[in-house]
């Protein structure tokens, strides 16, 4: 698991990319593009594909009482946000608000896109759930691609992840 930093990295070309197929695992969203760490910002503007995906992330009591209609809401508020942030930086990206567990819509992402990378903005450890307790190392055992996180607080800040 990389953790991103705060340098930006050279910045290699779309058709120079070792990323081509990036998946974005959108847990919680930055405020604005200008928000986004540099090193992550490089990786979504180097990569020819970008997938974002949003999962529903119900806590415990809405999953087991079958309530998460509020959670589906915010998961494709999420999308929408996510997909306007890229488009406002150029990146022509795609998605869907993912229903089922976290790792269930992450493989199903996995089979269907073939990402080469996976990066992740996860929320903040104060605000995560239950469904993000070891996430990052169920994906990299589950599904051998290379991973990036970072983490953002409630305001839409990044935090160390």
């Amino acid at each position: 698991m990389s953790h991103l930093d705060t340098e930006a990295p050279d910045r290699p070309s779309r058709s120079g990319s070792a990323i081509q197929r990036l998946l974005f695992v959108v847990d919680a969203a930055v405020a604005d593009t200008a928000e986004l760490p540099a090193a992550a910002r490089a990786m979504i503007d180097s990569a020819t594909e970008v997938y974002v995906l949003t999962p529903t992330l119900p806590g415990r009591l809405a999953w087991l009482a079958d309530d998460i209609d509020r959670c589906r809401h915010i998961a494709d508020e999420r999308l929408d946000t996510v997909v306007g942030h890229m488009r406002s930086i150029g990146v022509d990206a795609n998605g869907a608000a993912g229903r089922g567990s976290v790792l269930t819509v992450v493989a199903d992402a996995v089979a269907d896109f073939t990402p080469d990378h996976i990066l992740i903005a996860l929320r903040d450890s104060e605000h995560a759930n239950w469904q993000e307790r070891r996430l990052i190392e169920h994906i990299q055992e589950r599904f051998g691609v290379a991973v990036t996180t970072y983490a953002v607080d409630v305001d839409g800040h990044p935090t160390s992840a």
